[in-house]
């Protein structure tokens, strides 16, 4: 009896009557919603509209608070402190656009015109093979299929073109969102810099007071996670492309320095980032040469055994201890849930899960060690 009395304590008391209720009415919420969703449809526009340039506004607070902060601590008042940040940064970006653009748009220009014939030039290249090899009897039977499938192109043609009117809406409403995200993420980018500590303290005081330490510590932990690990894979995404740039260079590459940010630029999400930013390299190696191809793995290695080894214990120390393959396993989960943005946004989005989660276990570790530590074994804390 004294057991069972201990574990209705352990489980909430009288109060698991209310938990189990709240939990009821949440999902009768979430099956009247499932009936009635359509009348959300324009909640749902204002999410999208607004979801861009608010993730773009709060990724570049990260970047740009801490250096606020260091001016502040100058005796540099913080708005003025923040201008001065924003305009320079601007500055930079508009100079080094203007210096860089016309060597940019030359190379992509180059490697958009040849592109199509250095793949040409690489199936050519692997149709010798498949012919001269163990797999050459099957080469005929495949490319009949091949062409057969060809033959429907036509009507999978038509049929695009019956949908092309959505097509076209939806480019423009793509356009219209990009067009507002540049827009407003200025402006909201300015408020999260100069009031973000009074959007913290906003958001404790809406809880109840019993709840409030631990909401600022779970607050505090989400911060101290999601800002290191972006303020971290970016700049070891920048590092990832100055290295790789030096390394085309040295190898005589061409397009080294599309390639290098385009290596930059997808290094952002780790593993699949690089994984993809190397495949254009490689179809433009083989195709200058087996000895480029060389030159390239060996620039490719020791661009990485640099970043794992140097850059990245050194700049990510302080972000969350996550497993290779669980990331692996949140990009999938993320990329088919919510697409490109999902696998942008998966690793942050676990960060917070994880915090989350660690604090309602620690919680429950607490209660256990209550009502059972004593004479069952206690969980050993970390606070």
């Amino acid at each position: 009896m004294e057991s069972s009395n201990r574990f209705f304590k352990f489980i909430g008391g009288k109060n698991i009557f209310y938990i189990l209720a709240f939990f009821i009415l949440i999902g009768i919420t979430i099956f009247i919603y499932t009936k009635v969703s359509f009348i959300f449809h324009p909640l749902k526009v204002i999410f999208s509209t607004l979801a861009p340039p608010v993730i773009l506004a709060f990724i570049a607070y990260y970047l740009l608070n801490p250096v606020v902060d260091i001016l502040e601590r100058l005796r540099i008042k913080r708005i003025w402190g923040i201008i001065i940040l924003i305009l320079g940064i601007s500055g930079a970006l508009t100079g080094i656009i203007l210096l860089t653009a016309p060597a940019i748009e030359a190379q992509v220009k180059d490697l958009v015109e040849k592109f199509p014939s250095y793949l040409s030039q690489l199936g050519n290249s692997m149709t010798t093979w498949i012919q001269n090899s163990f797999l050459g009897p099957y080469y005929d039977e495949g490319y009949n299929w091949l062409m057969e499938r060809l033959g429907e192109l036509p009507e999978i043609i038509g049929n695009y073109i019956t949908t092309g009117f959505q097509g076209v809406q939806n480019i423009a409403s793509t356009i219209t969102n990009t067009v507002v995200s540049i827009i407003t993420f200025p402006f909201i980018l300015f408020f999260l810099l100069k009031d973000g500590k009074k959007f913290k303290q906003f958001t404790v005081k809406v809880f109840p007071p019993r709840f409030r330490d631990d909401i600022k510590q779970i607050l505090s932990n989400m911060d101290t996670q999601v800002g290191s690990y972006i303020q971290g894979q970016i700049i070891v995404a920048s590092v990832i492309g100055i290295l790789l740039f030096i390394g085309y260079l040295i190898i005589g590459l061409d397009y080294a320095f599309t390639l290098a940010i385009v290596a930059a630029v997808t290094s952002v999400v780790p593993y699949l980032g690089p994984t993809i930013a190397i495949i254009p390299a490689i179809i433009i190696a083989i195709v200058s040469s087996p000895f480029m191809l060389l030159k390239l793995a060996i620039v490719w290695i020791a661009v990485q055994f640099l970043e794992g080894n140097f850059v990245s214990p050194n700049v990510m120390g302080r972000t969350m201890k996550v497993h290779p393959l669980t990331i692996i396993l949140v990009l999938l989960i993320a990329g088919n849930l919510f697409g490109i943005l999902g696998i942008i946004l998966g690793i942050p989005g676990y960060a917070i899960v994880k915090v989350i989660g660690g604090y309602l276990f620690y919680k429950f570790k607490k209660r256990y060690n209550k009502y059972f530590g004593e004479d069952r074994g206690k969980y050993e804390m970390e606070e």
